[in-house]
């Protein structure tokens, strides 16, 4: 029925995570897996999917020679699907129990093809950031703000309590993560390669989508912990910070994305985008 997939960039602790997680709370625990990894051999990322692409259950897509993109990546992933739906995870994700049957439910509810749901997030605090709708702040000793001082079974008690606390839909799309169906992905095109490698890209994704039609739901039941952008550019060498790699992507693929679309987003009351100014 879904296909998990995440495309990666050099962001192995961060991966072997989100892989165990995804394998062992998720629903759809056994569904297809495919992992597209882009200019990762020199940090062992290729070598820990080769070595363990079995044990998971991975299809793997190594690009090192011809490099894409997170981005792109994903696209890449889209095109290797056989099932109905597809469910786009970040590599800096971990999930909680039955996080994709919540995001399932919401599809069986609402039975539009154009319909686009993600998760509800809990990420730690790393630079005095307020609650927003869609993400919970927590401060960043609390569960775990790096790989190696994270601590999964407070953060799955804690995300537990939130989900049962909570339950309502955010009219809101967060990254480009979350279950989607197959057919409305390739219909709008997936990401564009103008904003490769990443940054930008999301918000260009969903306003192609909100421009035909497209709806987003986020369900507080479905619960993920995410350390935040480590898989594009909060790395740790940089304090948390991000890098100049990361610095120029973003002012680059602003430029572009005001040259494709002639203006710069606006914002709902919720964050998310809605059109241009």
């Amino acid at each position: 029925m879904i296909t998990h997939c995440i495309s990666t960039y050099r962001n192995l602790n961060y991966l072997k995570l989100a892989v165990e997680s995804v394998r062992k709370y998720s629903y759809y625990k056994d569904a297809p897996f495919i992992i597209h990894s882009d200019r990762s051999n020199d940090d062992g990322t290729n070598e820990w999917l080769l070595n363990n692409s079995e044990k998971y259950n991975l299809t793997l897509i190594i690009r090192d020679l011809n490099p894409s993109g997170i981005g792109p990546g994903m696209n890449i992933c889209a095109e290797n699907v056989e099932t109905e739906y597809i469910n786009f995870l970040h590599s800096d994700f971990y999930v909680t129990p039955n996080w994709d049957l919540a995001l399932m439910n919401v599809h069986n509810k609402f039975p539009d093809k154009k319909l686009w749901v993600n998760s509800f997030r809990i990420e730690p605090n790393m630079f005095g950031d307020k609650d927003r709708p869609g993400t919970h702040f927590v401060p960043k000793e609390a569960f775990g703000a790096y790989y190696d001082d994270f601590q999964p079974t407070h953060m799955l008690r804690y995300a537990s309590e939130l989900a049962n606390m909570n339950d309502f839909l955010i009219p809101k799309g967060e990254g480009v993560s979350g279950l989607v169906r197959k057919d409305w992905w390739d219909h709008i095109g997936g990401n564009d390669k103008l904003f490769a490698p990443t940054s930008w890209d999301d918000m260009d994704l969903f306003l192609r989508m909100l421009n035909e039609g497209g709806k987003f739901i986020m369900p507080t039941r479905s619960v993920v912990y995410h350390f935040g952008a480590r898989g594009s550019h909060r790395l740790e060498e940089n304090n948390g910070q991000s890098s100049d790699r990361q610095r120029k992507a973003e002012a680059a693929n602003a430029q572009k994305f005001f040259s494709k679309w002639k203006g710069l987003p606006t914002f709902d009351q919720y964050g998310m985008v809605k059109g241009i100014k």
